[in-house]
């Protein structure tokens, strides 16, 4: 096995987590990035039989001269845009030390804490003084992973990559990455190009010069979670899809303006509506802004459209999220068959922006800010 440009990679062989001494000689000569890397040959030889299917499907491609642009695991069906699902290698695993979330080992990613809360109540949680606290470090741990993904941005690298990055920081940092096995969610971020609303799963796709991309994060530490996204503008991005990410940026940064005791969440939706029509874009309406803090998702709900029927006032020691996804066109979305990516209608691009708020006596902080006060597309720096 080869053993050399090892350094930033762990192994994967499921429940070991250590750190790669060795790559498997066969993914080098097949042009295999992910899932070659083990830390000794026993776990080389006992993560063998799931390992060769890797083999098996590259070789398979290079046989039948099939290239990944030309993959599609669903023969008919009706893609709205251009984006294609590529392959998707193996699902990471997390060392058995790190705390988990209870759906992290389920067979079915089910949350039972979050379906037991669902079904008995909608009363929004009051954080106490030490909760709140424990929220702010595990919001600032998920700061930290979106900024590395961020700093590796490159035209040509895959979404896989990312979520390989973004995988392994969370381990470096001793947390989970929320989304794994997250109702059977396969990857550890969601990755959104272009024309995916959210919930995009990181693939061996390449990205292309001119295209946007969204990261969603979240991590689950000392019983807590945090959320925070953003997109990013990959190359020589057209101005209309720069105008629609500026828009989307500026809907939540009108719904911040909202956040203080006394806000009906309702009322959070109509401030972001108005300000995306006024911008000739669309609220996507199939997802919404949510309370977090020991649950993943729990009340409130916050719709992101205006006259939506959101219960509950803000009050001090709320927590929750708020991530208007904004489109250029339709506000309609689509489902890809494998359950998760959510499209737009009509194949024209969206964008996201999310943050976690905390409610404070006086307004709110936000507890996933970067260092700097501003996403990572304003600071002028082009990813290429």
């Amino acid at each position: 096995m080869s053993a050399t440009g090892l350094e930033e990679h762990s192994c994967v062989t499921p429940n070991c987590g250590g750190k790669a001494k060795l790559r498997c000689p066969n993914c080098v000569k097949l042009g295999i990035l992910e899932g070659s890397y083990f830390c000794s040959q026993d776990c080389f030889k006992s993560h063998w039989p799931e390992h060769k299917k890797l083999h098996g499907q590259a070789k398979s491609s290079t046989s039948t001269n099939e290239s990944a642009e030309n993959y599609n695991p669903w023969p008919g069906f009706h893609f709205t845009g251009k984006l294609r699902p590529y392959p998707i290698t193996a699902r990471r695993t997390v060392p058995p030390n790190i705390r988990r979330p209870d759906y992290a080992d389920d067979p079915r990613g089910r949350s039972k804490s979050e379906e037991g809360e669902k079904s008995s109540s909608s009363t929004i949680v009051v954080l106490t003084d030490e909760e709140q606290d424990i929220l702010r470090d595990t919001c600032k741990i998920g700061r930290i992973v979106l900024d590395e993904a961020a700093r590796s941005l490159r035209v040509g690298m895959t979404t896989d990559e990312i979520d390989r990055i973004v995988h392994e920081c969370c381990i470096d940092n001793e947390c989970y990455p929320s989304p794994l096995n997250y109702y059977e969610f396969p990857k550890s971020c969601c990755t959104s190009v272009n024309e995916i609303i959210c919930h995009g799963i990181p693939d061996l796709r390449p990205l292309h010069d001119g295209d946007i991309l969204n990261i969603d994060i979240s991590v689950y530490k000392n019983g807590f979670h945090s959320d925070l996204n953003e997109t990013f503008l990959i190359g020589n991005v057209d101005q209309k899809s720069r105008d629609l990410v500026r828009t989307a940026y500026e809907c939540l940064e009108k719904a911040m303006e909202m956040v203080r005791p006394g806000t009906k969440y309702r009322d959070v939706g109509t401030v972001i509506q108005k300000h995306a029509t006024a911008n000739n874009c669309s609220v996507v309406r199939s997802y919404c802004g949510h309370g977090i803090h020991k649950l993943f998702h729990c009340a409130p709900n916050i719709p992101h459209y205006a006259k939506n029927k959101a219960i509950g006032i803000m009050k001090a020691g709320h927590s929750f999220s708020i991530e208007p996804m904004i489109n250029a066109g339709s506000w309609r979305d689509i489902l890809w068959n494998d359950n998760w990516t959510s499209a737009t209608e009509d194949g024209q691009r969206s964008a996201q922006f999310e943050h976690t708020f905390l409610v404070t006596d006086t307004g709110y902080e936000i507890l996933t800010a970067r260092s700097s006060g501003q996403p990572w597309f304003l600071d002028g720096n082009n990813i290429s």
